[in-house]
């Protein structure tokens, strides 16, 4: 059965146990597929990726959060940066 691998490196779980730091440095800042039999089994995301991934997500729910009250007719409140 064909698996889609979302990374552009891959490392077997072998390499990822013989060395954990050079498998990571080899995605390069990006995820790095870990491979099971060459099945992926799962990613290995380096924390400045998953910290910017989490950001990203929450920023996603605000502006969803945002676009669902307009829409519920609330009226935008205009605030500068420097109030927050």
């Amino acid at each position: 059965m064909a698996h889609l691998i979302l990374a552009s490196t891959t490392a077997s779980i072998t390499e990822l146990k013989r060395n954990p730091m050079a498998t990571v440095a080899a995605g390069e800042g990006r995820p790095v597929a870990i491979l099971n039999r060459n099945e992926p089994s799962f990613y290995c995301v380096p924390a400045a990726a998953y910290e910017a991934l989490l950001e990203r997500l929450e920023n996603m729910e605000l502006n969803a959060l945002a676009d669902a009250r307009l829409a519920a007719g609330e009226t935008p409140v205009k605030v500068s940066i420097r109030e927050l």
